[in-house]
This record gives structure tokens, C-alpha cells and sequence, in this order.
């Protein structure tokens, strides 16, 4: 297999390289016949522009270009666009976060939302993991750099991505099918017809796709993960009545039943060797480190991750004479479920959602749901002779979340852990001990216990804004807009059940029916290490009960960081605005300068250690005489403001973009996972400063390029713990002065095509290479473990990543053949660093990876009628 893999990279590169030359002298037919140098039109400032005369960052792809780069999702546009970056951890659903010029939010807690919005024909899709569908039957794609939240209705701090699919054709009849297979037993079926219900009034258009793949991670204990097995269908139907009048009503439905997603460990605990002294045969690590990544090789038993979502939405565009009105009205509902060894080996410790290897019979699955509906209406016209285009607007979106997390406890969970606790000041089997102290001598196991929680949210955002652009002549102009926006957030905790014998029992070790007056004589670095090493475990926060008692007929968690139920509110309000100047000196050349302030809504920590108790060690040393001081479940809203300056042009055959960036974010939102439970919390500060240069080339004789850089030095100031809430210090502390998570430096693409014909045969040829490069990026939340001292693998090293496609297309112009490849050169790469759950900790603690897609390659059949 190793050997057809390097035989298909090398006959792929070297077709390449032959073929980019030969068609040269075929080539010799009438400009006419190609693609000409044709505008690009753009809707970023929701009027239809050329992509080089709007004042601002904006990367605009053509379906066909998404073809030739074989991007198939939006988790692979890093190869057309490098300031796009999107990576998953342990759910897609759940834990995908979208990044642009490095700036973005991280972490898989539903009550993050995302910096960078996605909107799919106008409407606003509220988490990135319910946009991961295909992009299939596009119209454009358009990449928007920075903070764009004048234009787009939430959460655009550092930039949107705008999806357009094609409107039904009104006067014929028409369709395409494309076709995939390739390694990893990857299908891919693609297809949609447009067929006119009434000639150049009406037509109904229809497209679907279908995904399957074999996981490219494999398990010891058998298992797979990061398969692909999904389908998705879109219909619409359009009408135009008259001249002035078009709607447009859509309609989706997709469903994905994955395995997703497993991890490697990428290093291994010191601490595996007291695993054997706890009654374990191994520590649950058959593979790791460099020869697991190398292998893609895992530990854990099977991941499912599936969702299932549909959604309907309406476009009215009426010209009324003096003005045109717009609106757009939707309505999604999106469920998906988990199942997961989040333990990441193959001992049985724990498993979240139900149907796992240990889960509890008939818990309740893991998952969530979501429901968004949305409306925005605006009118935009002109005046003064065209001097002025405006735009109004308002808009408003209701968002419903219920977020299921349950937890089961395995067989191997309480000699596991101990194993991580050996030796401690309650002997060689802490976890055994505690629960011994506290239930009459006699141990209490963990095996069974189980939780079942729940998360509800509720939202509302409505906003109004205006957009404005002044031409005070023919090549000076400026653009004024601005938003209001109030948000409105009710979030509550609450758990279904809970039974955890081992936890009660510690708990009551440590209180002896009062205040254990030996416990609180112990030193406070002793104290607090059984507090979060051991009750911790035995109490581990996903699988503990809130109703555990305490002294004086009190809650325990009144005293021991403990989940705590909760209910509470969030409001904000906020006005971004933007104002742009942009200088025409020619017709092919503009020059602009823009300055923009940005929002993203604060929220709720949707975790059950969100209002935990933070001092726990002064209160049980205090005797009950120490006011406890519980964590906020809120967080702030993020802000940023960000100066541009630019310039577009043409220059001969070149189409040059150069864009200078400066942003600085403030109360910018963070989610670090500690191995033990999930921290949300707001850094004072946080900047990205760059540049970003776009070549387009037209060679002539069907030969085009195009070259890409950015350079984003996006960091956390040495000052970035100023004004930061107590509880988060810590934490906040050793993210300054280090780079933002998945934030590399230098990024680039390039690339070459020839499409044109193969010879005087009539028949087309496609020739397509390029290569992606990134610099080194660190791929955890912070750097520095609790020591202060580097993390190992914490940064993922600089790459090269490689794709080539070649086709042939009949002289009708219908078929196309086409063999390609992508990531030749198989590198294997992470995209998250995490700490593995309930594995050591600072200095001892193993990590996994999650992986990128490695070496793919295939062919592809496409027809057009």
C-alpha cells in the first residue's frame, strides 16, 4: 500500500510537470475562447460589486476554483485562502472553531460562539460545526477579513464567510453528476437539475451530495475514526413575477453518522509504570508518540458522532423605485449526538453519551440541540445623482440551545486514577482510601457512577444598522456604517440524575459529619492537593452529583469545588461601526484606508464546573467562618478594532491585492481544558499585526497563477493579565506574551493551471498544482504548563502540503476525467494539542492530537447536461 501510495504521488507530480508545458503549442486559438479577463462580482457589502473596487479584504472564490483545489467542505479552504484556518477537536458538531489572520475562538463549549460568522445564502449559521456540510452547486464563495459586524448580523469580530448557492436558471433546463473514488474506499456522489416550471417567471432547482469514507485513524483495539458518511439535499424554487420582483424560497435537509473523533497520544505520562502496582495489566497505551503519528495509530474504542439538521429560509428582493428592499427569513433546527471514550486509551474509565463501551443502560444520549430563526429586512438606494449609495437595515434572531452531557464511570476508573496519585499523603491507593475514611472503613467503588446533565440557553439579538457610501467623485469616496446591537442571553444548569457512591463517601471523609479538624490542621499545599488530586477524581465535576450534603445539612459544594446547579443572565449591548476611504487613481487602481470596531457576544460557560466554589481551602480552613466565592458562569463580550490600509490593482496580465492589517482585541474569550474540566474565561488583551498579499495571474494561452501570503503576528501582549477576574489568573498569566492557539506566522499558497485545449482533437485539457506552506503554530491553549515550563509537542512544526489534479474533457464539453491528489507528500499534522482527561498533571501529564487528513487521492468523473 506504501508503495502504490509513493507511485500515485510521483505519476501525479510528473504529470504535472510535462503536461503544464505540452498543450503550449496547442494553444494557439482566439483569445475569445477563454475565460477573459470578466470581474468578479461580489456581494461583501451586500451590493453586487467587482471584488477590486470594494475598500477592504476580501477573498472571492469561483466554484470552478474550488473544483481544481478539491476542496469539497469548508474545513479545506486553508488551501485556497491561507488566512483561513478551521480545526476540530473530539466532535465536529461540536468543537470546530474557524480562525482568520489568527484571530478566532477556540474550544468545543457550545457557549462560544464563533469570531468568524458563516452565512449561507444570507442566513446566519450560529455555530461552525452546523456549516461543515458540502459545498455543492455554488454560485461564490467569498473569505471577508476582519471585523465585519456593520454589515453581517452577529458575530463577525474577525471576519465572515459568505456562501452563495446558485439560484434556479429561469430559462432552460440544465444539470450536472460528478463522481469520486479514491483511497480510503472514499464515494463521492454529486448531482442537481434547474428545470423552468414557467418560462422566465419561474424554476425549481435541486441538488444533493453524498459523502462515505473509511476512517484514516485506527485503534489497537480495533476500532476506526475520521471517516466520512454524510448526504445532503437542497431544493429551492424561483420567481421572478415581473422586472421588479424576485423571491426565492430554499429548503435543506443533511444528516451525518460518523466515527469522530478519536486522537493520538502524542506523548505518554511517566506515571504508566504504576498502573501494574494498581491491579492493571497495562495502562491502556498500546501506541504513541512518533511512531502513533506516523502510523495514525489510537487507543481508544469506538467514537460515533452524528447530527441530523434541516432548515427552510426566504429571500424577497423588490425594487419600489427609490429604493430597493431585501429580506431574508429563516428558520434551521439542528440535533447531534455523541459517544465517546473521552478517556483516549483502551482501559475502561469513563464514557460520555450512551451506548458506549461502560455507558450507564438507558442514560440519555449526549448532545444538543439547536433552533435559530432569523429576519433581517434593509432597503438601499441612491441619491444625490448617485453620490450617495445607502443602505438600512434591521435584524433580528432568536436562538434556543439544549445541550445534553452524561458521563459513565468504568470498571478501570478508580485503579487508574490512583495510579496518578500514587504515594500520596493518603498512601499508595488514595482513591480507595479516601472512600474508606468516609463509609465506616470499607472502601467504595467508582464503576457505575453516572451523571446526566443539562444545559438550556435561550438568546435574542436584535440589531439595526446603516451602510453609506459617498463618491465625492469619480475616484474618491468614503464609507460610513454602523450597528446597534443589544443581545439577550438565559442560560441555566441543571442536573437530570446522578448516583456516585465513591464521591459521596470522599466527601464525607473529608467532613467526618463536621469539619474534620485533622483534616484542616494538614498544611494548605497538602490540603488543597487532596481537595483537587483526589476528591477531584473521585468527584470528577462531569459524574458528580450537585445534591452531595455537607456539614450542617448544607450542600457540599457550599465548601468543595463541586458542581453547582445555576440559572442566569446576560446582556450587552454594543455599536460597532466602520468608516473606509477609498482613492480610484485609475481605473485599475485603488487605494483605501479603513478603520472598524467589532463585537461578539459574551455568554455562559456551558459546563457543570462553570459556579464552582473558589476557594474551597480557605473556607474548610476557616471552619465555615470564610465567605465562599463562586465562579461566574458568564463571560464578557469580545471587542476589536482594527485599522487597514490597502491596495488593489491590475497590472497587465497580474491582479495584485495588498492589505496591511492591525488588530487589537479586548476581553478577548478563552476556553482551556485542564484535563480535569473546561475554563472560559476573558484575556484583557490580545492583537494580530500582518500583511496580506494576493497575486492573480493571466498568462495567456489558457495558463493562469496565483500566489498568496499572510503574515500574522497574532499574540497576547506581555501585559495581558491586566484587570483579569482572580479566578482566571492563573491561567491568563502563562498565555502572555505567547502566540495565539493555531495562529502560525508566515502562510502561503501557490498555484498553476492550465485549462484550455489538449490538441486540434477538440478534447480539454486540466492540469492544476499548488502547494500550501505554513509556519509553526501552536496547537494548545497555553504553552506553558502549571510549572511554567514548555509543554512538549505544543507546537506543530512548519510544512509543505502539496495537491495536483489532471483531467481530460470531451470536445462537447459534457464529460470530464479527472485523477488528483491531495497533501501528496503525506504530512501528518495536528491540528489541537489537548491535555488527555484524568492523565497526570503538570510535568507528568500525557497529550493527544488531533489529526489533519493525510495523503487522499482518487479520480473523479463529472457530466453536465
Amino acid at each position: 500500500m506504501r508503495r502504490f501510495n509513493r507511485i500515485m504521488t510521483a505519476a501525479l507530480c510528473s504529470t504535472i510537470c510535462s503536461t503544464l508545458v505540452a498543450p503550449a503549442a496547442f494553444a494557439q486559438q482566439p483569445a475569445a475562447e477563454e475565460d477573459g479577463d470578466e470581474p468578479i462580482i461580489v456581494t461583501a457589502t451586500l451590493r453586487a460589486m467587482d471584488v477590486q473596487d470594494i475598500p477592504l479584504a476580501v477573498t472571492a472564490v469561483a466554484p470552478e476554483a474550488l473544483e481544481r483545489e478539491g476542496v469539497s467542505d469548508i474545513k479545506t479552504l486553508s488551501s485556497i485562502s491561507p488566512s483561513f484556518n478551521i480545526q476540530s477537536s473530539q466532535t465536529e458538531t461540536q468543537g470546530t472553531s474557524i480562525k482568520i489572520r489568527g484571530v478566532g475562538t477556540t474550544g468545543n463549549n457550545t457557549g462560544l460562539e464563533s469570531s468568524v460568522g458563516v452565512f449561507i445564502d444570507g442566513v446566519y449559521q450560529s455555530r461552525p460545526g452546523v456549516a461543515l456540510g458540502d459545498l455543492v452547486d455554488l454560485e461564490r464563495l467569498e473569505i471577508l477579513r476582519g471585523p465585519q459586524g456593520t454589515l453581517f448580523g452577529r458575530n463577525t469580530s474577525a471576519g465572515a464567510l459568505n456562501i452563495t448557492t446558485k439560484r434556479a436558471n429561469l430559462s432552460e433546463f440544465e444539470g450536472f453528476a460528478n463522481a469520486s473514488y479514491g483511497n480510503f474506499n472514499f464515494i463521492n456522489v454529486q448531482g442537481g437539475i434547474s428545470v423552468p416550471l414557467a418560462q422566465d417567471v419561474a424554476a425549481f432547482r435541486l441538488s444533493g451530495t453524498y459523502r462515505k469514507r473509511d476512517g484514516f485513524l485506527k485503534s489497537s483495539t480495533g476500532a476506526e475514526s475520521n471517516n466520512r458518511d454524510r448526504y445532503m439535499l437542497r431544493g429551492q424554487l424561483y420567481v421572478e413575477p415581473n422586472a421588479d420582483v424576485s423571491i426565492r424560497l430554499l429548503a435543506d435537509y443533511s444528516k451525518v453518522d460518523e466515527n469522530c473523533c478519536d486522537a493520538v497520544i502524542v506523548r505518554e505520562t511517566e506515571l504508566a509504570p504504576f498502573f501494574a502496582f494498581h491491579g492493571l495489566a497495562s495502562d491502556g497505551v498500546d501506541q504513541s508518540g512518533p511512531s502513533a503519528l506516523k502510523n495514525l495509530a489510537t487507543n481508544a474504542q469506538q467514537f460515533i458522532n452524528g447530527a441530523e439538521q434541516w432548515g427552510v429560509s426566504g429571500e424577497l428582493k423588490w425594487d419600489l423605485g427609490g429604493a430597493k428592499m431585501t429580506y431574508i427569513g429563516s428558520y434551521r433546527n439542528f440535533e447531534s449526538n455523541s459517544t465517546q471514550e473521552s478517556d483516549f486509551v483502551s482501559l475502561a474509565i469513563f464514557t460520555t453519551g450512551a451506548g458506549g463501551q461502560n455507558s450507564r443502560p438507558g442514560i440519555l444520549p449526549s448532545g444538543n440541540r439547536i433552533k435559530t430563526m432569523t429576519h433581517e429586512l434593509r432597503f438601499q438606494g441612491t441619491a444625490f445623482n448617485d453620490h450617495l449609495d445607502w443602505l438600512i437595515g434591521g435584524f433580528y434572531s432568536t436562538e434556543d440551545i439544549v445541550e445534553d452531557q452524561t458521563m459513565t464511570f468504568g470498571t478501570d476508573y478508580q485503579r487508574a486514577n490512583s495510579a496518578f496519585n500514587f504515594a500520596n499523603t493518603l498512601g499508595v491507593n488514595p482513591l480507595f482510601a479516601l472512600t474508606a475514611l468516609g463509609n465506616g472503613g470499607i472502601p467504595v467503588n467508582s464503576a457505575g457512577a453516572f451523571a446526566e446533565n443539562r444545559f438550556s440557553q435561550d438568546a435574542k439579538s436584535f440589531s439595526i444598522f446603516t451602510h453609506n457610501v459617498i463618491n465625492f467623485t469619480d475616484k474618491l469616496s468614503l464609507t460610513l456604517g454602523a450597528r446597534y446591537v443589544d443581545e439577550k442571553k438565559t442560560a441555566s444548569f441543571d442536573q437530570l440524575n446522578s448516583v456516585n457512591g465513591a464521591c459521596q463517601a470522599s466527601v464525607n471523609a473529608v467532613f467526618n459529619g463536621g469539619f474534620n479538624a485533622a483534616f484542616a490542621a494538614l498544611p494548605a499545599a497538602t490540603r488543597n492537593g487532596i481537595i483537587n488530586g483526589v476528591v477531584g477524581l473521585n468527584c470528577f465535576p462531569f459524574a458528580a452529583p450537585v445534591t452531595l450534603a455537607g456539614p450542617g445539612g448544607g450542600l457540599a459544594s457550599n465548601f468543595l469545588p463541586l458542581p453547582r446547579e445555576w440559572s442566569n443572565v446576560f446582556k450587552d449591548d454594543e455599536i460597532t461601526y466602520t468608516a473606509q476611504v477609498g482613492y480610484k487613481a485609475n481605473p485599475d487602481l485603488l487605494f483605501y484606508a479603513g478603520y472598524s470596531h467589532g463585537f461578539k457576544s459574551g455568554g455562559f460557560n456551558l459546563d457543570p464546573t462553570a459556579a464552582n466554589l473558589t476557594n474551597s481551602g480557605a473556607v474548610l480552613a476557616g471552619a465555615g467562618t470564610v465567605a465562599p466565592i463562586f465562579a461566574d458562569p458568564r463571560f464578557k463580550s469580545e471587542k476589536v478594532n482594527q485599522i487597514e490600509i490597502g491596495v488593489k490593482g491590475t497590472f497587465g496580465p497580474i491582479k495584485a491585492n495588498l492589505a496591511l492589517f492591525d488588530m487589537k482585541m479586548s476581553d478577548f474569550q478563552v476556553l482551556e481544558f485542564t484535563g480535569v474540566q473546561f475554563l472560559t474565561f476573558n484575556v484583557n488583551s490580545a492583537r494580530s499585526t500582518g500583511a496580506e498579499l494576493e497575486l492573480f495571474g493571466d498568462f495567456g494561452n489558457y495558463v493562469k497563477g496565483n500566489l498568496a501570503l499572510t503574515y500574522a503576528d497574532a499574540r497576547y501582549p506581555s501585559n495581558c493579565a491586566d484587570g483579569v477576574a482572580p479566578a482566571a489568573l492563573g491561567s491568563v498569566t502563562r498565555l502572555c506574551g505567547q502566540d495565539l492557539t493555531n495562529a502560525p506566522k508566515f502562510t502561503g499558497v501557490i498555484g498553476l493551471t492550465y485549462d484550455g485545449p489538449l490538441n486540434s482533437s477538440g478534447w480539454g485539457l486540466l492540469v492544476n498544482g499548488s502547494m500550501n506552506y505554513s509556519d509553526s503554530r501552536t496547537t494548545r491553549t497555553i504553552d506553558l504548563d502549571t510549572n511554567g515550563l514548555p509543554v512538549p509537542l505544543a507546537r506543530q512544526e512548519n510544512y509543505f502540503k502539496m495537491n495536483a489534479r489532471i483531467g481530460l474533457t470531451t470536445p462537447d464539453g459534457r464529460f470530464t476525467f479527472e485523477l488528483w491528489g491531495t497533501n501528496l507528500s503525506n504530512e501528518i499534522t495536528r491540528g489541537i494539542t489537548a491535555n488527555t482527561p484524568l492523565r497526570g498533571g503538570a510535568g507528568t501529564r500525557s497529550l493527544i492530537g488531533f489529526i489533519e487528513e493525510p495523503r487522499m487521492y482518487g479520480v473523479t468523473v463529472r457530466a453536465k447536461f
